[in-house]
Parts: structure tokens; C-alpha cells; sequence
């Protein structure tokens, strides 16, 4: 009987277990069922991120001096210790910054970015920081100000965005307090008062909670973002000087009106300060130069000028009953995103409820009146001031010369920006800092201002210089370079050495510590001599695109003698420089290298062509790796010289590998930027086969129908839908030119038909898709894009330019269209308030939180 009972009782049990575990089954299926696709991956993205996301912080720090470093230090520590998930990069170039980021020791988890671009006077470019901090490996990336105290709410935001399953854009203003008397233990993770006792966290924000939010200066602003595929904003960030107005701004403006993202702002939810001075000044400084290029800036690109974003209209993130919610002020709307259960109110009994009360508590405390009175961009900085940088040639030749007082002269016109640019971008990664720009016209003076470069004015330069027939030979080449002899003099007779380079001169390696060793009363030049052998000084072969001249009295004599004599002729300066210091069918020669003038007795020695090869010497520009071949034989610079024409120069200069800009983006070509500068170095398709896919297919490199080889190619999509493939990089000309009536485009034509039309000197990258795309459809894509806006073409920033293939150029718009329309704007005082229509988004319909609203009653 007992056993009948245990037997039973044992059935029993595997009955209670087999039911239970057909119950768990039914469950977890009917789980996996009802719950859709999308609610399983942020399920699992959530459990494969319970450990927190990694950011990086990106900052622009000042030298740790004083106050400032004091500030900066408090700062960055506050950082540090919210997360050991947080990393810090600096961007400067102080060796200051460098001993701070050192004093953490080897295996910190602070870093000094040095290579992004800057202004002459050191000041980082925006767009360039950008840039970097979208290159990061972490989930997030922030910018913000060096000097604002984070407190630990800022990393549970970012916990909380990162669990979003959209991508996203987050913005948040800081507070301006006068004093804030505590500091952070030796630990970095707790603050303490004076009686060294802990604070905590309520008690601080109830302090900071007294200081005014900061709207009006740009870089106070945090913004961080998830680093996934979709761009910030639609268009190019312009080269915009960090915290001198405007930037911050631009970008959120942009990335609102683009709908790319999921933007919101997050001061409510992180606590965020900075300590000022009682005398801070708020007002932007009308007088900087820095101030007035970001004006000029934000008036010709993206829809700043045009459209200023409401944020009283912007979705909020806010915290209650420790769950974080998205609310709209303006409309009164709440997403109430942190309940676990997705809560849905829809009848009017669910406000009886009190946790809806207190939601709704919560969310009206988050209703601040709009932007301060005066705060309004659009209304800073008008009408426009002229971009004049306000040093005069004396004082920029102080500021700049070396301390041998030496001063790297280039001469340039607007339509060598381009070239111009990648010269100064090669110096930049030399560190040759000693050179100074003399502007032949006022579109290249302001191109130069904006993009921060020590330029002055030529006020005796000829007026009518052509755009792409100033070359060797032409009138026009004959009259400019008749400027540079002239200005160099004067700059000689300032007291300063000047080294001539032309800006298609390639710099391999600074040749200053080489030429100054020649010393006074010796002139040293490039030798124009292509024979391989033979004498490098016969007849008219001295170079006036590269000299070394010594500020001296034999020199300047001499060199007054040869400006002179160009005066006289008819023909370019560089006979004249010959047949001044040479004689007249070189009577004046030496040996085979050097000519001594016999009035001041100037020596003039010829360089080396393989240290300073010409164009022609050794047909280095046809190697199929022209820097290897360079090097091989010790060349210190390489002029891009022996061709006719500004189009072919920038071709064999691009396809070489031996450029240093970006076009499209304004931007030095940095090692930390997706497309290196390995991409450059690969050969030039034929002459023959240009722009013939068919070249490409054929030669050494297997190009197959695989993704993979796909990605290492130049994809140019035509209208069918069909794709040509390149190896190599490609310029703009080299297609159209057998594409009538068709113009090339970035992907995001149909979209932003204004800025995605490429020029003819913008390079075609491997790895990168194109789009043929007919005349007649860009017309009417720009008319559509135009009546969405609701506004004319010409108030669009559109500007036909000169240098385009068909239209208009993909971001920069030339500078002298610019001035015409800050003639305009300065003229008139009508003010235009144009709507901008919000583009659709990458999901196809505007994204908003993926739960019910709420609609709050009104009272």
C-alpha cells in the first residue's frame, strides 16, 4: 500500500514537471510571436549593451596656463570619472596640452589629436573637428567645450540614447554660473567642499540650478551623436572657426531641417556648467575677422540665414519616476518611450490616474520661455562686414618669419584656390609655418580669410586675370608674374629673406635649412633645364617660380634691376631674371651652374635638378610612382611646371598622389580620414582611355562583379541603372567630356540637387558611387527642390560656377559670387523668412518615438 502511494505520488510529480515545461514552451513561443521583429533586436541590443556604450569626448583645449588650465583640468577630470567607458581626445598643437595628457600616464584614457586643420593663428577649424570625431570607433562621439563640468546624469542620457533604434542627433546647453567652490577628490569620482566632506549630487545640481542657460555662445553647446552610417546633416559643414559663432548652431539647424536623424535636446537631463568671469561678454565680437567669416559663412550655405530653427518646437528628453520620456513644449505632446509597457492613453479618464499626473508634473517643469532677446542668429552680424584681416603686411611678416627672419612667399589667383590650398596643406604637414599669400584678386583675399590663411592684398595686380587661360605663355601669365618680383623686393627691402614658391612647386621635405646655408649676396633658383646632361645655366633656364633670395643691399639692387626690365618687356619676368643677372645669352655664366651679375657682383647659383627637378627633368611625372621616385633620388620639392594649362597641371598633380586637399569638404587631407591618402597613389588612367571603363577592366587589376571588388573601385552609376568601374582616382573632366549634356553628381542629388552637382577639378574617389545625371533632369530636380522651399532659385545659395562641369560646384560656391551677394543683402533691408520643409526621412516617413503620444488637455 505504501509503495502504491510513493508510485503515485512520484506520477504525480513528473505530471506537475511535464506541465510545467509545456507551459514555459507555450510561453516563450507565444512570446516570440506576439512580440514584432523589431521589439526582439532592441531587446537584444539592450542585454548586449547592459555594460554601457564607449564614448569619446572631443574637445578643443587652450594652453593649460593659469585660470584657464585650472578650468580645463577640473573639467576633464569631471569626465573621466563618470564612466571608464569615457575617453578624452584634445585637439591642439601646445606642448602644454600634451603634458597634461602625459601627467595620466602611458595607459591613460586621454589623448592629443594635433592633426586636424587650424588658422594661421592657431584657432582649429569646426568642420575639421567634426570630422575627426565622426572617424571615432566608439558608439558616441561628444563635442563640446573644454571647460564645461559634467555630472554623472550626462552618461545615463547617453546610456539611455544608445539604446534608441533610430539614429540620433543630441544637443544641450550649459550653465553659466559665477563660482562653484568645490572640487573633485584625488580619486576624480566624488566632490568635496572646503571641510573636505562629500557632496552629493542633489545638493550640487540644486547649486548650478541658479545659473542662466547658455544659448547664445556656440561652443557651450554639448552635442553628441551615435556613430552609425547616416550623415549628421544633408551637405558639407563649411569650414566654419570653432567658437567664433555660429557652427554649433548651423549643424543642429541642419540636421532638423535634413531629418536624417532623430534630433532632441537633452538639457533637462544632463547636468552640465561652466564658471565665468562677471565681465563675460556674451555679445559677439564685431571687430574679429574670425567672427565675420562665420557670419559670411552661415549666410551663403545650409538654411541658417533663412530658416533659424524654433527650438521651443524641438522634441525634449526629460526624466520621471526614473523613467526618461520625450515631450514636445511647443505642441504639448509627450512619447512616453521609458515605460516598459509602452503606455497608450487615449480617453480622457487616464488623467484621473495619478502617476499620469505626475508625468505631466514632470513635463511642465520643462517648459522654459524661448530664446533670449538678442540671442537670434540671423539678427548677429548684420548687414555684413567686409573679410579684411586687420594686420598689415609689416606686422603679418613679423608674425610669421622664422627665426631667421625668412618668409615663404606663394602668389596666387582664385583659380589656382585649389592648388594653392594643397601647398599649404603640404607645409602644414612639414610644419613649415614661415609663409605668407599675396592675393592677385579679392576672391581669393576672402577664400584665403576664410579658410585662415595669412593673406594680404596686391593693390597694383592686375585686374583682368583670366580664370583658365592664365598659363606660361599667355598674357595674362606674362602680367602676374610680373607681381611676384615686385613683391618680393618689397618684402626684401622689410628686412626679410623670401623664399619664391609657386604653389604647383610640391614640397617633399623643407629646403630652407639647405638654401639659407648659401648665405648673403648669393641668389639660388631652380634650373628650368630639361637635357639630362650638360650645363644647367644656359640661356633663359633660371626658374622664377622657386628662388632663395637673401635680404641684403647686393641683392636688392640686383633684384630692383630685374623688376625693372620686366617693367620694360613685353614678354614674362622670368627673362628678364636671366637676362638681368645672367646676361644676354648667359655672358655672364660662371661654369655650368652659376653666373655672377658684374654691377653688384650677385652671385646666381643654379640648384641641383635632382634636389629641385623641374617638370620636365627626367620625366618624373610620368613614373608610375612619382614620390617613390622622387625620394629614390633625394628630392627636396618637384615643380609641376613643362605643361600648358591650369586643367592639365591639377590633373597630373591629383592622379599623382601628390595632393593635399580636399575640394569637396575644404579640408587638409589627414591620415585619420576615411579615404587616405593611399587612395591618390595609384596611376592615371592613359591619356588615350580616359574616361574609357573599359581601360580599367582590361589592365593588371582584376576587376570583378564581387561586392568586394566593388568597394576598392570608382562606381559611376549611369541613368539605366548600369555601373562603370575605375581603379584609379578619376577627374570630373576626364568622364564628361564623353557624356554630352550629362553632369556628375553625389548620391544625394535627388535629394539636394543645389550642392551634390561635382566640378571639374573635383576627383573622383575609388570606393566611392557617382551618377551620371542628364542636364535637363538637374534643371527640373532644382526647380522641385526649389518649390518644396518655396523660394526662387537664386535665394536657394545656388550659384552657377565658373569651374563646373555643368552647373553647380558641390559645396564651395566661388567667393565673388559670395561678395555680389553680400552686396545685396547689405543693400537691401528686407528680411527673408522662407519656410523649410522638412525632407523625408531615411526610414521613409518622418521618424518620431515609436510609441503612443500623449495629447495633454489644456487647462
Amino acid at each position: 500500500m505504501v509503495n502504491f502511494h510513493l508510485k503515485a505520488l512520484k506520477m504525480g510529480l513528473l505530471m506537475v514537471w511535464l506541465c510545467g515545461f509545456v507551459l514555459i514552451s507555450i510561453s516563450f513561443y507565444a512570446s516570440n510571436q506576439i512580440l514584432p521583429p523589431s521589439s526582439i533586436k532592441v531587446q537584444i541590443k539592450n542585454l548586449s549593451n547592459s555594460v554601457g556604450p564607449t564614448v569619446i569626448i572631443f574637445a578643443a583645449a587652450r594652453p593649460f596656463i593659469g585660470l584657464i588650465g585650472n578650468r580645463q583640468s577640473l573639467a576633464i577630470r569631471s569626465w573621466l570619472g563618470l564612466s571608464q567607458d569615457i575617453r578624452v581626445i584634445l585637439f591642439s598643437k601646445d606642448p602644454s596640452v600634451f603634458s597634461f595628457a602625459d601627467s595620466f600616464g602611458p595607459d591613460s584614457r586621454v589623448s592629443v589629436e594635433p592633426n586636424i586643420d587650424y588658422t594661421f593663428l592657431g584657432t582649429p577649424f569646426f568642420h575639421s573637428m567634426v570630422a575627426r570625431a565622426q572617424t571615432s570607433d566608439s558608439d558616441i562621439s561628444v563635442l563640446m567645450d573644454s571647460e564645461t563640468i559634467l555630472f554623472p546624469d550626462f552618461i545615463s542620457t547617453l546610456s539611455y540614447a544608445h539604446k534608441l533604434d533610430h539614429d540620433w542627433l543630441l544637443f544641450a546647453l550649459s550653465r553659466n554660473i559665477l563660482d562653484f567652490p568645490f572640487q573633485l577628490d584625488v580619486h576624480g569620482q566624488h566632490w568635496i567642499g572646503n571641510n573636505i566632506q562629500r557632496i552629493k549630487t542633489e545638493k550640487l545640481q540644486e547649486f548650478i540650478s541658479h545659473g542662466r542657460w547658455e544659448q547664445c555662445d556656440d561652443k557651450k553647446i554639448i552635442m553628441a551623436w551615435n556613430n552609425g552610417d547616416i550623415p549628421l546633416h544633408n551637405g558639407v559643414l563649411p569650414p566654419f572657426v570653432y567658437g567664433k559663432g555660429f557652427h554649433t548652431i548651423w549643424v543642429i539647424n541642419e540636421a532638423l531641417s535634413s531629418n536624417f536623424r532623430f534630433v532632441f535636446d537633452a538639457s533637462f537631463t544632463i547636468s552640465s556648467f561652466f564658471v565665468n568671469n562677471r565681465d563675460f561678454d556674451l555679445k559677439i565680437e564685431k571687430g574679429n575677422w574670425e567672427n565675420v567669416g562665420n557670419s559670411h559663412l552661415r549666410a551663403f550655405y545650409g538654411s541658417l540665414f533663412f530658416h533659424e530653427a524654433d527650438y521651443s518646437n524641438v522634441i525634449k528628453i526629460f526624466k520621471c519616476s526614473m523613467h526618461y520620456h520625450f515631450g514636445n513644449t511647443a505642441e504639448n505632446i509627450i512619447y512616453p518611450l521609458g515605460s516598459p509597457k509602452g503606455l497608450s492613453f487615449n480617453g480622457l479618464e487616464v488623467f484621473r490616474l495619478s502617476n499620469h499626473k505626475k508625468l505631466f508634473g514632470c513635463f511642465d517643469k520643462i517648459k522654459l520661455p524661448g530664446r533670449k532677446e538678442g540671442c537670434s542668429k540671423k539678427n548677429q552680424l548684420m548687414p555684413f562686414e567686409p573679410l579684411v584681416l586687420p594686420f598689415s603686411l609689416e606686422l603679418l611678416l613679423s608674425m610669421r618669419a622664422d627665426h631667421n627672419k625668412t618668409i615663404v612667399l606663394a602668389v596666387a589667383g582664385y583659380s589656382y584656390k585649389d592648388m594653392l590650398m594643397s601647398w599649404a596643406c603640404r607645409l602644414h604637414n612639414l610644419q613649415v609655418s614661415n609663409f605668407v599669400v599675396c592675393a592677385l584678386d579679392d576672391e581669393i583675399y576672402d577664400f584665403c580669410v576664410l579658410q585662415g590663411l595669412p593673406v594680404f592684398r596686391d593693390r597694383l595686380a592686375p585686374s583682368n586675370i583670366s580664370f583658365d587661360d592664365c598659363h606660361f605663355g599667355t598674357g595674362c601669365f606674362q602680367r602676374v608674374t610680373k607681381v611676384k618680383s615686385r613683391v618680393v623686393l618689397e618684402i626684401l627691402k622689410l628686412g626679410y629673406n623670401v623664399l619664391m614658391s609657386d604653389v604647383d612647386v610640391y614640397w617633399f621635405k623643407n629646403p630652407l635649412p639647405l638654401l639659407t646655408t648659401f648665405g648673403p649676396t648669393v641668389f639660388v633658383a631652380q634650373s628650368d633645364e630639361y637635357k639630362i646632361t650638360g650645363p644647367i645655366n644656359l640661356p633663359r633656364r633660371l626658374n622664377s617660380g622657386f628662388y632663395y633670395a637673401h635680404s641684403d643691399s647686393t641683392t636688392i639692387t640686383a633684384l630692383n634691376m630685374v623688376v625693372k626690365h620686366a617693367s620694360l618687356s613685353n614678354l614674362s619676368e622670368q627673362p628678364s631674371f636671366y637676362d638681368t643677372l645672367c646676361g644676354l645669352n648667359g655672358s655672364y655664366r660662371l661654369d655650368d651652374d652659376t653666373c655672377q651679375e658684374p654691377e653688384t657682383n650677385l652671385t646666381v647659383h643654379f640648384l641641383d635638378r635632382n634636389l629641385f627637378p623641374n617638370g620636365a627633368y627626367l620625366d618624373l611625372w610620368d613614373s608610375s610612382n612619382v614620390s617613390s621616385t622622387c625620394k629614390n633620388i633625394g628630392c627636396f620639392v618637384l615643380h609641376n611646371n613643362w605643361i600648358s594649362g591650369r586643367q592639365k597641371k591639377l590633373e597630373r598633380q591629383m592622379t599623382s598622389g601628390l595632393w593635399e586637399y580636399d575640394t569637396s569638404t575644404r579640408m587638409c587631407l589627414h591620415s585619420w580620414q576615411r579615404f587616405k591618402r593611399s587612395l591618390f597613389g595609384v596611376q592615371s588612367l592613359d591619356k588615350k582611355d580616359s574616361g574609357n571603363p573599359k581601360a580599367v577592366k582590361d589592365d593588371s587589376f582584376s576587376i570583378g562583379n564581387s561586392l568586394k571588388s566593388r568597394e576598392f573601385c570608382v562606381r559611376v552609376v549611369h541613368a539605366g541603372g548600369s555601373e562603370d568601374l575605375y581603379q584609379n582616382p578619376v577627374m570630373v573632366t576626364q568622364l564628361v567630356k564623353n557624356y554630352p549634356g550629362m553632369c556628375l553628381a553625389k548620391p544625394e542629388v535627388f535629394k539636394n540637387p543645389n550642392e551634390s552637382v561635382l566640378s571639374g577639378t573635383d576627383l573622383l574617389l575609388p570606393g566611392k558611387k557617382y551618377y551620371l545625371v542628364p542636364l535637363t533632369t538637374l534643371k527640373k530636380l532644382k526647380k522641385k527642390h526649389a518649390a518644396k522651399r518655396n523660394k526662387p532659385m537664386e535665394e536657394m545659395g545656388h550659384v552657377e560656377s565658373d569651374d563646373s562641369v555643368c552647373s553647380a560646384k558641390y559645396y564651395v560656391s566661388k567667393e565673388k559670387r559670395s561678395r555680389r551677394l553680400v552686396k545685396k543683402h547689405t543693400e537691401s533691408n528686407r528680411k527673408l523668412v522662407v519656410p523649410v520643409k522638412k525632407s523625408k526621412s531615411w526610414r521613409g516617413s518622418d521618424w518620431e518615438p515609436s510609441l503612443t503620444s500623449i495629447q495633454e488637455l489644456s487647462p
